[in-house]
């Protein structure tokens, strides 16, 4: 079962105030907030941020070809910060086909697309339903499974 929930620290800004937000799951991802609940509600952005992407513009953990971090355990003074759904979704597929030493082009073929498509499902920032994740991981042996919890 692969998780996307990811322990944080929250660091007191000294010098500027509010909070400063490391991962130590994923060093690149940093980001602050004035109030520990912006600081929080930023930590699930940044995270966004560091998976897989195919745009130049973050991380290009899918592009470069990069692991994506099981989280570690959660230490004392550290919060657990959830990826957002979809983009939890589309690493878990990211990590489905480097698995299963799949392509692009290959998982194209099989689901019977355009590779620019499977760009576009793998993609963080590209709206995919759900329906078309959900088959896209059943190609690859996987089935979502929802687990709501308390903050």
């Amino acid at each position: 079962m692969t998780q996307f929930v990811y322990p944080a620290m929250l660091t007191a800004d000294e010098k500027d105030g509010g909070f400063v937000v490391t991962f130590r799951d994923l060093p690149e991802a940093i980001t602050q907030g004035n109030s520990w609940e912006e600081a929080l509600h930023e930590a699930a952005d940044c995270l966004e941020e560091a998976m897989p992407s195919a745009s130049a513009a973050n991380a290009l953990r899918i592009d470069d070809k990069l692991e994506i971090p099981q989280p570690s355990q959660l230490k004392n003074q550290e919060y657990l910060v959830a990826v957002p759904a979809q983009t939890a979704i589309k690493a878990a597929l990211y990590l489905a086909m480097r698995e299963k030493g799949i392509s692009k082009v290959q998982l194209a073929s099989t689901l019977n697309i355009h590779e620019k498509e499977v760009r576009r499902i793998l993609d963080p920032h590209h709206t995919t339903k759900l329906s078309t994740m959900e088959r896209t991981l059943a190609v690859l042996g996987q089935r979502i499974e929802l687990q709501i919890t308390a903050k």
